[in-house]
């Protein structure tokens, strides 16, 4: 039984999400603060982790951090609208998504179940078929219904790190490490300019895109 550890001082909200989730068979484990959470993933380590930045006793960054120093299963961030900096820096510290509140629980269920296949051992994709496209990593080949689409080197990279994180957000901080390199993690123009000339290139409707997802103010992530 997959085990889910859910990090919450909200006691309403926390008891919610365990209902719901032990009635979709996932074995629960619960706290209502930090240090608690931390305690509890030690005794039994979890497959996935809900995770609330604002708990009472420190910021839920250091939990991700203390996490991440010695476990490696999927995290996700509860978060409010204003939080958009810890957001960030918890996505930088190793969280792998993130839900706003309020949220609805069947858009957290499947947030919870998409984290999960991406924990499940395989390959990396090296061809992916969308309705507007389909791209060939290893051939770098870009196709649509119109034929064959050139894209350059940096789009190529930008493009292959995203599928290579196929429905997890992926920030700005990481995209300008891997696609540019350490020295230009602040120049967020440069993805605007690239995810948009993707976008033109691949999307059906480059104005509604429905393939390469921007999360505003935080990253990008690709979805099938």
């Amino acid at each position: 039984m997959t085990r889910v550890l859910i990090v919450d001082d909200d006691k309403s909200l926390l008891r919610a999400l365990a209902i719901n989730l032990r009635a979709r068979h996932y074995d629960i484990d619960t706290a209502t603060s930090g240090a608690a959470g931390l305690d509890a993933a030690g005794r039994r380590p979890p497959d996935l982790v809900i995770l609330d930045l604002g708990l009472p006793d420190m910021n839920g960054v250091a939990v991700v951090n203390g996490l991440r120093g010695w476990h490696h299963a999927p995290i996700i961030i509860l978060s409010a609208r204003d939080a958009q900096a810890d957001k960030v820096a918890a996505l930088d510290a190793g969280a792998d998504d993130y839900v706003t509140k309020p949220f609805g629980m069947d858009e957290l269920l499947a947030r919870v179940r998409a984290a999960l296949r991406r924990t499940t051992p395989s390959e990396s994709p090296a061809r992916v078929e969308t309705q507007a496209f389909t791209i060939d990593l290893a051939a770098k080949r870009a196709t649509t219904a119109e034929g064959d689409i050139r894209l350059t080197p940096t789009e190529w990279n930008l493009l292959e790190v995203l599928i290579r994180n196929t429905d997890k957000l992926v920030s700005h901080k990481q995209l300008l490490h891997e696609v540019w390199g350490p020295n230009y993690e602040s120049q967020t123009n440069y993805l605007r300019v690239y995810m948009a000339q993707l976008r033109r290139k691949l999307e059906l409707d480059p104005t509604r895109p429905q393939h390469l997802i921007t999360e505003p103010g935080i990253g990008y992530r690709f979805q099938r």
